[in-house]
């Protein structure tokens, strides 16, 4: 018997969660919210004993899926027994070290320095501030004189306030205006939607001219940080063309901006690599990540830097002026680590190369579809672009998508038992991405799913 089945019954939870629970990104409004009790691998439980398939692994996150919680939660009994908590201020723990020195083996290049936070958007927004004191220690700069950064149209990047301004959702930002200054944002690497005609070579010149434009109209010499995805998430599982990384690596040096690679989702495997950064050759200085680095077991994040960028902080004078009570936490730590050493047991990294083109060739059957017209992504993470014309790749007007998105497929697709997201930040699409451990079986499961649903939701339409 399970904790949530012992104490309370189901209709009693469902009273509590609708008196007090406060749900994230969610319209209250009568709502009777599902909850989830158990999970196993790839599969949720909730509390009527109905199973799902998560394709979306939590939030892109659960990347170990839900059968390791015994082998993991022995590992956070023992560390509670050695040392429930102590603080990385001034201080340092055993799991801290350890944690630090594996991520610093697993990043590439010189990405060698390890900042431990609570989670993504805590990552991104101490990179930002990292970046904005970089010039200050390394050129005794006095504070506001670099603090710019550049990002990308629609991507996701969090919501404290740094990582909000960041943003380039648009919905998102709004409500909170006015925010940290400045950001600007470019254009992202969707292709799906640029002319036809358009080479991959002339795509990857218009993005880059368009950055260094924007560069030169913020003024050089005021920008610390271009804070970038590797795959961009939100508008779905966008793939840069042939050239872009070198491009906007070459750019950064020649005006002495840091790169920053936001791996919150693509790290520790969601790709089929520790780093995204190391598949794509994007030689960032700062990585940010969190979700995989504990499968979402803990709540831990981490900013990874290179040695270039925390030399001037080794000084005698000099300080990073941040930090975070819980971060490096000594028993996030220790299931960090066992995730890290469940991975490599599991071999995930060889599991998803492996199986990489299956996912793919499986998804690909939707593409028969009238209602599909793009499948884009790679590793375990893909998206489906949703369209009302193939020929013309014409979109769904905002209307139009409440309806097919929120009205219909979002709640069609839980009641076939099938977890993913239908998202419409950008063009409408659906987000697929399972825990790591996923096999043709899934594959099939989810696509099978998928099909009948989007199938229904065309007839429909028209």
């Amino acid at each position: 018997m399970s904790i949530t089945q012992g104490a309370t019954s189901a209709q009693e939870l469902g009273r509590l969660a609708n008196d007090h629970l406060w749900l994230h990104f969610t319209n209250m409004h009568g709502l009777e919210p599902p909850i989830i009790v158990r999970g196993d691998g790839c599969y949720l439980e909730d509390v009527h004993g109905k199973r799902y398939l998560d394709a979306l692994a939590g939030l892109f996150s659960v990347n170990l899926g839900y059968g390791y919680g015994e082998e993991i939660g022995q590992a956070a009994l023992e560390q509670m027994r050695e040392l429930p908590f102590y603080t990385n201020w001034t201080y340092a723990h055993p799991r801290a070290i350890e944690l630090a020195a594996e991520v610093a083996s697993l990043a590439p290049g010189d990405l060698n320095r390890v900042f431990f936070v609570s989670g993504g958007s805590e990552a991104v927004e101490s990179a930002w501030k990292l970046a904005r004191q970089y010039y200050q220690a390394r050129d005794g700069l006095p504070p506001g004189r670099r603090y710019k950064a550049i990002a990308r149209n629609i991507a996701y990047h969090g919501t404290t306030f740094g990582a909000l301004s960041i943003n380039g959702v648009e919905a998102l930002r709004k409500p909170f205006e006015p925010l940290v200054p400045e950001v600007r944002h470019v254009s992202n690497t969707n292709r799906y939607h640029r002319p036809p005609e358009e080479t991959e070579e002339e795509f990857t010149a218009f993005l880059l001219d368009e950055l260094e434009r924007t560069i030169l109209e913020m003024d050089p010499a005021t920008v610390c940080l271009i804070h970038m995805e590797p795959i961009q998430n939100a508008g779905g599982s966008f793939i840069a063309p042939a050239g872009y990384w070198h491009g906007v690596r070459e750019l950064c040096d020649r005006y002495d901006i840091l790169l920053s690679a936001d791996e919150v989702i693509t790290g520790f495997g969601r790709v089929g690599h520790w780093f995204a950064s190391g598949r794509y050759d994007i030689r960032p200085d700062i990585v940010t990540c969190a979700k995989g680095l504990s499968s979402s077991y803990a709540a831990i994040g981490a900013v990874v830097a290179t040695d270039r960028v925390m030399e001037p902080f080794l000084a005698a004078s000099s300080m990073y002026t941040h930090g975070i009570t819980f971060g490096g936490h000594p028993v996030m730590s220790a299931i960090a680590l066992k995730n890290i050493e469940i991975m490599k047991r599991e071999r995930i990294m060889e599991h998803v190369l492996g199986n990489e083109g299956a996912f793919r060739s499986t998804l690909a059957q939707l593409l028969d579809l009238p209602i599909v017209g793009d499948l884009r992504g790679t590793g375990f993470f893909y998206a489906i672009e949703l369209v009302k014309d193939k020929e013309t790749r014409e979109t769904f007007s905002d209307e139009e998508c409440e309806t097919l998105l929120r009205g219909f497929l979002s709640p069609r697709l839980f009641e076939k038992g099938l977890i993913c997201r239908a998202d419409d930040r950008g063009d409408p699409v659906v987000q697929i991405s399972p825990p790591l451990v996923a096999t043709q079986a899934e594959f099939d499961e989810m696509t099978g799913i998928l099909g009948d649903v989007l199938t229904e939701a065309w007839e429909q339409l028209r």
